[in-house]
């Protein structure tokens, strides 16, 4: 989607009445760097503009003034504005002051903007073309994050939040379940979106705390480890048969190949030893499943005790 298409998902968006706040403003001010905002009064229009910036892939300036935006992308002539360029007016009294919002249409001497804060909400109005400062468009703009959603996911697992799943590339249900877990732990806006803020927040976060009686626990009704202790068991009793009863191997009981096995030994000088190697081979058979099954069950309990597993 474009940046003007999110914009308008927007609309009627508000303030919260009184001394409420719109937990959906607060977290724009929290996707272009500035979580430290707690309330929607504080000027929005550019934490809006770059909101949507900023979901649609491309790098916002990151600032709450509105003329910061007349450094971004490439400057535009009025008269080769289209829909979706960004514009700013000059707002209040002092020369830093502004208003941002994303051109709609331009009609004669009127340009509607899409933008935030326009009455303390997000809506479509006029404004002389005269006041406005600059045109621009995304044009030189990078992308929005240096970390790509895969390089997210890698993050993720790395630092315990498992539920993400395998790191392909897409944002699906339990990507956004794994964001939205790390956020709740950072205490970062709940959104299920790649930001700056979550990107810096995955920089410093330390690995996700484990429950002690997890970390020390075994997952109830494995079959994992259950099959892993049944391969102990048998690995066991078998290597024990095989030492006992000195088993013949299967091949030089077959009938039909006998002679022609007898005759191979022989030939070969394997029957002096061949049938003293034979314990001992099958011996080295049970004890290889035995730590096979062993590896695989410490392997499924260390899943369970750092949280990659139920």
């Amino acid at each position: 989607m474009t940046p003007i298409e999110i914009a308008r998902g927007y609309i009627g968006t508000t303030e919260g009445p009184g001394p409420e706040n719109n937990p959906n403003i607060v977290a724009m001010y929290a996707s272009v760097g500035h979580n430290w905002v707690e309330h929607d009064t504080v000027a929005w229009c550019a934490a809006f503009v770059g909101h949507c910036l900023e979901r649609a892939g491309l790098r916002s300036t990151r600032k709450l003034t509105a003329r910061s935006y007349l450094d971004w992308g490439v400057p535009v002539e009025v008269s080769d504005a289209q829909r979706g360029d960004i514009a700013v007016i000059p707002r209040g009294t002092s020369s830093w002051q502004g208003h941002v919002f994303f051109i709609d249409r331009i009609e004669g001497a009127w340009v509607w903007g899409l933008g935030g804060n326009q009455g303390n909400a997000v809506n479509i109005k006029r404004y002389p073309v005269s006041k406005l400062l600059g045109v621009r468009r995304a044009g030189n703009v990078t992308a929005a994050t240096t970390l790509a959603v895969r390089d997210v996911q890698t993050r993720l697992r790395f630092l315990g939040y498992h539920e993400v799943g395998v790191a392909d590339g897409q944002i699906g249900p339990r990507t956004r379940a794994a964001i939205l877990a790390f956020r709740d732990d950072n205490d970062l806006p709940l959104v299920p979106i790649i930001d700056v803020v979550l990107e810096e927040a995955l920089a410093e976060a330390a690995p996700r705390a484990v429950a002690p009686d997890r970390a020390a626990g075994v997952p109830a009704q494995s079959r994992i480890v259950s099959a892993a202790n049944a391969q102990i068991g048998l690995g066991v009793i078998g290597a024990a048969g095989s030492l006992g009863a000195q088993i013949t191997p299967a091949l030089v009981e077959a009938e039909q190949a006998r002679d022609f096995v007898d005759r191979f030994f022989v030939l070969t000088g394997l029957e002096a030893w061949l049938p003293a190697a034979l314990p001992w081979i099958g011996i080295a058979v049970f004890v290889g499943v035995i730590l096979y099954a062993i590896k695989a069950r410490a392997a499924r309990i260390e899943d369970h005790r750092t949280g990659r597993t139920p």
